[in-house]
């Protein structure tokens, strides 16, 4: 099973990802495309290592997703790719401007034929104003693109609201049981 997660930020897409994973009943591999850029998301990152189970299997990857992929996919597991955003931010801050579309094109060529389950996390960035800037507004139409591209290659879709998961493609989520108990303040979606 593919599914693409999408909400705001601190909607629950984290939380639900990882819940997922768990139901799953496979060996999960956390694919995390945060780069620690500066203190803030340097600790949000030792956060989500801390929470992380140690059972799972980390790859910490921020430009070629598409082949980590490919490369970490087995019948048996589980990937989660927190967070497709962050991705996304890495690509067009990157000094070679070709980069995002040779590591797009990766990526969704690699998704057909992943096996196990994929549970992809990205921001839903579209739903306000316009941003004044360039770069902003230049994102948010990249990331609106990548996720209508992944939201077709994925069996099922889910938005996040509130940490109420709304299904709006595919077959409905099952009953993943109680919460980790986590704090509902933790799912920053950054990745490592």
């Amino acid at each position: 099973m593919k599914t693409l997660i999408l909400g705001g930020v601190r909607s629950g897409k984290s939380r639900l990802a990882e819940r997922l994973a768990v139901a799953s009943g496979r060996q999960v591999v956390y694919v995390a495309t945060a780069v620690a850029g500066d203190g803030e998301m340097a600790r949000r990152i030792a956060a989500h290592r801390r929470h992380r189970p140690e059972d799972w299997l980390v790859v910490e990857e921020p430009l070629a997703l598409g082949r980590v992929l490919a490369d970490a996919a087995a019948p048996d597991r589980c990937l989660i790719v927190d967070c497709l955003t962050l991705w996304l931010t890495n690509l067009l801050s990157h000094g070679d401007p070709s980069r995002l579309k040779t590591e797009r094109t990766a990526l969704l060529a690699a998704l057909p034929s992943l096996a196990g389950d994929l549970v992809l996390v990205g921001n839903e960035t579209n739903m306000g104003i316009i941003p004044l800037g360039e770069i902003s507004r230049r994102y948010c139409d990249e990331a609106g693109l990548l996720h209508q591209a992944l939201a077709a290659r994925c069996d099922r879709v889910v938005f996040t609201v509130a940490g109420l998961p709304q299904v709006l493609k595919g077959p409905p989520l099952e009953d993943l049981g109680p919460t980790s108990g986590q704090d509902p303040d933790f799912g920053a979606g950054t990745g490592s």
